[in-house]
Formats: structure tokens, sequence, C-alpha cells
């Protein structure tokens, strides 16, 4: 599977247009990792637990994505596009989308 955050891919010609493909997960903060990341957010520095979390839920998402356009029958998925929302204050949703094609 191709996957491109642009609307071509480069040496291939899109034959058909499937639809938009979407995956998503939702996250929430584990309590234990919570009271770490607020401590060293007192000292500066990365936060490392969130961006472990985050980085976790973008591959899932992608994954979840990715099968969708598998099943449509797609081999190449153009315009990807990441975005994320606040579902409560201690869960975050991550989404990305883009548009399944065929390519040749």
């Amino acid at each position: 599977m191709i996957i491109v955050n642009t609307d071509f891919v480069q040496g291939k010609t899109i034959v058909q247009t499937m639809g938009i493909v979407r995956g998503n997960t939702i996250r929430a903060k584990h309590v234990g990792k919570d009271m770490v990341a607020g401590l060293r957010q007192l000292v500066g520095g990365e936060l490392k637990e969130y961006t472990e979390m985050l980085t976790e839920a973008r591959k899932e998402s992608m994954q979840r994505m990715e099968k969708e356009a598998t099943a449509l029958g797609a081999d190449g998925i153009i315009n990807v596009r990441y975005t994320t929302s606040q579902v409560m204050a201690s869960a975050a949703e991550i989404l990305v989308y883009g548009t399944a094609v065929k390519l040749k």
C-alpha cells in the first residue's frame, strides 16, 4: 500500500478513486504516567509518556485506515491527514484520513 500526503503518487497514475478512508483511536492517560508527566512539567522537558502514547495512537490509526482501504481493493491512499481532538479531560482522539485509490 502506497500512502502519501500529496494528491498524486510520483510515477503512478490514479485510475480510480474509491472514496475516503479513515482510522481512529481514542487514548486515555494512565494515572501513574500522568503523575510522572505532571512532575516533569514542573521542571521542563519532554513529556515522554505522552509522546509514546500519541506515537502508538498514530500508528494504530494508520493501520486501521490502511485496513479499510485494503477492504475496498485500493492499493494507495492519497491526501493523508492527521487530526486530534480532546474527547474528555483525560482522553484524546487521533484520526487519520485520506482518499483510497487504484494506481497504475
